[in-house]
């Protein structure tokens, strides 16, 4: 059996409901048809807020009938594969449908199984993740009572790549407030070099890493987690030089030397040496999960050699296929993968399939790379990186009418655009198809 769609959208998430939500109400689209499984809408930004205590878990879920554009229709079920030269999605019990025009938009799937050990510790005891269960986040926090309070991340690209930091300076205030902090050593290691990628974000970043007395750890690459023992296994992104100015000493006595620019604010903790891998204890570890692709787009011809969704970075049209296009989280669009890119994202593609569908023809819109990842600094604080593929920092304008002159400065009006704007924008603005 089949059925046949003019625009067949893959997934209900942030990207797949807007593009449909704005094809119906300003391209007045008649046949929009979605294909999502999940009866729950989560507005995940928040997460960070409920990791930390200060957002109510339930206020981020909404059933997914209240999102769905009323005149789009809905397929509750996984799509399971393509065959694009045939206009195919395959389902796992709707049969085979076939569109005019495809989306793809199923955001990103988590593979454990790229940090052995990983999956086993995860959301149980003190290891958490405010990307799978942000109110185990919250547990843990409010439990820690001192020790390596240690925050990290894959190495694969994550949504919002400043998530598994904010968490951290939250967890900070907390444990000051609780008065753990003094019996707490507070560790960031990523595979990164710098703490941001954009300066003007970085350098208020450092500023916050001083006045909080966190430990930075750059080149340092998640490779697996020993949850009985409590550590997590690294090893080094980059050359580990001979002369190097920082010793870092294992329990058991061996040597890693280290030069400053494998780290910043150097902090002595719990620590294995097993050649040249690099262990480091802790008693409570806060991570983003390795993140891939869902395993139908990753194992198709739709994706690039790294395995994302292979579409053009400025109009979001597949490279090889013309009725295909892609966006949000599954995209490889070199860019952080965050709601704000695809609220830009999305009038593009939007844009494309009109014309294409009424014209025969591309718009002339083009993605710059904007992305932005509003960075919580403390509870009541925050500050706004704003940037595109080149990593310039570009504010929004209209940041001026809330009064913030700086937004790559910490501000309390950033904190109240986060706790209460955002998400009233994203509810009754975006999923409804207006403008924002």
């Amino acid at each position: 059996m089949s059925t046949h769609h003019q625009i067949l959208i893959i997934g209900g998430g942030t990207a797949g409901i807007m593009v449909a939500a704005q094809m119906i109400k300003h391209k007045k689209a008649t046949d929009v048809a979605i294909i999502e499984p999940s009866n729950t809408h989560y507005y995940q930004p928040a997460w960070t807020l409920v990791g930390a205590g200060t957002y109510d878990f339930e206020k981020t879920a909404r059933p997914m009938a209240s999102v769905m554009p009323k005149k789009a229709t809905w397929i509750q079920d996984r799509a399971t594969g393509f065959d694009p030269d045939n206009h195919v999605v395959l389902t796992a019990s709707s049969g085979d449908i076939t569109y005019d025009y495809l989306v793809v938009a199923p955001g990103l799937a988590y593979d454990f199984s790229l940090v052995p050990g990983l999956g086993e510790a995860m959301d149980k005891g003190v290891v958490c993740s405010n990307y799978t269960d942000p109110k185990h986040t919250w547990n843990v926090i409010k439990n820690f009572m001192g020790g390596t309070a240690l925050f990290t991340q894959p190495t694969t690209p994550i949504k919002c790549g400043g998530a598994p930091q904010k968490i951290m300076y939250l967890a900070d205030s907390h444990f000051r407030k609780r008065g753990v902090r003094d019996k707490t050593t507070m560790v960031f290691a990523t595979g990164g070099t710098v703490i941001f990628g954009v300066k003007e974000i970085a350098d208020t970043l450092m500023e916050v890493v001083d006045r909080k007395d966190i430990n930075l750890r750059f080149h340092h690459k998640l490779v697996s987690v020993d949850a009985e023992n409590q550590i997590a296994w690294y090893e080094m992104g980059k050359e580990v030089s001979a002369e190097g100015c920082v010793v870092i000493t294992g329990t058991d006595g061996n040597e890693l030397t280290l030069d400053e620019s494998f780290q910043y604010n150097h902090k002595d903790v719990k620590a294995k040496v097993d050649g040249a891998r690099y262990g480091i204890h802790y008693d409570m570890l806060h991570t983003a999960p390795p993140s891939v692709a869902p395993k139908f787009v990753k194992e198709s011809v739709l994706v690039n050699d790294a395995g994302w969704l292979d579409v053009d970075h400025k109009t979001m049209q597949h490279n090889r296929f013309p009725n295909i296009f892609g966006l949000g989280d599954v995209a490889a669009l070199p860019t952080a993968k965050t709601g704000a890119a695809i609220r830009k994202q999305v009038p593009i593609v939007v844009d494309n399939l009109h014309l294409l569908m009424s014209q025969n023809k591309m718009g002339t819109m083009v993605y710059n790379g904007y992305s932005s990842c509003p960075l919580v600094t403390d509870y009541g604080k925050m500050v706004l990186a704003e940037f595109d593929y080149d990593n310039n920092f570009i504010p929004d304008p209209k940041l001026k009418q809330m009064f913030i002159k700086d937004s790559s400065k910490e501000h309390w009006r950033l904190w109240m655009l986060k706790k209460y704007g955002l998400p009233y924008l994203y509810w009754n603005k975006m999923m409804k198809g207006k403008q924002v």
